[in-house]
Formats: C-alpha cells, structure tokens, sequence
C-alpha cells in the first residue's frame, strides 16, 4: 500500500487530486501541501512513496521541489499533474515517473498509481530501507517571504531557543520551528551529539576539548563566515562525547 503527497497550490485542483488519490485501492495513506516548503516540511515528519505535484507554485516550483526530492537517499516516485503540456521532456530528465495533464482524468492517475505500486513491488529492502545517516536532510527556512534551504551537511552545531532551535552553518545561522530534542534524535546517527541541554554539535566539526575550571568546553572550527567557537559540555556528557570522537576515524561523519 502506497503513503502519498499531493501537492498543489491551487484549492479546487488539490481537492480533486486528494479525491482522485483516495478512490485508488492502492493508496493507504494521503498528505497534501499548498506550496513545496509546505511539502518538505510535512515530509520531514511523514516519508512518502510518491509525490504528486503542479509545476507553476510560488516559491519553489515543482520541478525545484523534485530536483530536491531527487537527492533523498531513498527518493519519492514523483509524478507531476500539471496544465502545461511543454515541460515534459524536463520532468522526465529530472526521473518523473509519470507526466498528468489537467484536467485530471482518473484513468491516467490509476496508471500512474500502478507504475509506482510495481516499482515498490520490486524493490529491494536494501532500497526500501536507506540509512538516515546517508540522507542529507533538507530544512526549509523562511524570512521575510524567502525560503532558505538549509542542508544538514551544512549545519555545525544547534543551539536550543525555547521551542525553537538556530542552526549555526559556514553562511551564517537559522532560526527554525523544531525543537532540539526532536534534530537530536533525528541526526544523532548522522554524526551530531547532544553535549549540552542547549547544544547539539557536528562532530566533524570537533578540534578538541578543553578544560575551563571545574568544565569541559567543546572546541569548534570556523568556516567560512562563522567564527571558531567553544561550547559547555555538560559533566555527564563528557565520557560519551570522548567516546564518539575516538571511534571517528571509522565512522561517516560528513552527514553526505
């Protein structure tokens, strides 16, 4: 049974689709999302099979939207319901499995539905079931109307701000709307730590340690514009934070 995302920045159009979607007996599960950081966003909390979007949205437009899904380690099929028949040739260079003109007609949609439902048939559980570590996470974050995608690879270190976390990247640092507790657990087998109640660090990012009266500090590289910086290690996070360190060399830590 296939989990499955519409996505549409048009009312009426994602209503049809989503009721198109749920009168196929292949499909379990449907999210749908008015705009591609909408998407991302849901899709952060609810993996998906498949990905059925428009093409003209604003912000990031559908063919962005799956140039990104394109680099999940484990990518949605994508298939694009649109109204211009003259992007085709590039939905598919971008790997699309289908190409749906509107207005919709449900005996395409059910052949669209069918390629995937075979395609996942098919697949392997190696393929199914990709290691998080190996998933470069996308965050969406949005300031003043502009959508900033910021790549876990890019991210040194997280600092907690009530319900909130900043991520401190070489570019300059991002308030989002997660909580630490939650990046923690969803990076922390893709080389991050939680040194601190405030903090949670790259290990890649890790020149030393340091002591500072009766404390630990954590020594950070600078990069690009971020300057070097030193965070407290919390007492009972010291032996765990040496340990990981130690067993670097023979672990992936560049969050790829």
């Amino acid at each position: 049974m296939l989990r499955v995302l519409a996505v549409d920045d048009e009312k009426p159009a994602l209503d049809e689709l989503v009721y198109l979607l749920r009168a196929q007996a292949a499909v379990a599960q449907i999210h749908a999302a008015g705009d591609a950081t909408s998407a991302l966003r849901l899709l952060r909390a609810h993996p998906v099979d498949a990905v059925f979007l428009d093409i003209n949205m604003p912000g990031l437009d559908g063919m962005e939207l799956a140039g990104i899904l394109s680099e999940f380690a484990a990518p949605p099929a994508v298939v694009f319901v649109t109204a211009h028949d003259d992007k085709a040739v590039a939905a598919f260079d971008l790997g699309a499995v289908d190409y749906l003109l509107k207005p919709l007609r449900e005996a395409r949609l059910a052949e669209a539905v069918r390629r995937i439902a075979a395609a996942r048939t098919a697949a392997t559980p190696a393929e199914s079931e990709p290691d998080p570590a190996d998933t470069n996470e996308v965050i969406p974050v949005e300031l003043g109307g502009v959508t900033t995608l910021v790549h876990r690879s890019s991210v040194s270190w997280v600092e907690a701000d009530g319900d909130y976390a900043r991520l401190h990247t070489s570019a300059g640092s991002h308030l989002v709307r997660i909580p630490l507790s939650a990046l923690e657990a969803r990076w922390q087998d893709a080389g991050f730590l939680r040194v601190h109640r405030s903090y949670l660090v790259a290990l890649r990012q890790v020149t030393g340690l340091r002591t500072v009266g009766s404390g630990t500090v954590v020594c950070l590289r600078g990069e690009g514009a971020a300057a070097a910086v030193e965070l407290p290690v919390s007492r009972r996070q010291v032996r765990e934070l040496k340990q990981r360190l130690v067993r670097g060399p023979r672990q992936t830590w560049t969050g790829r």
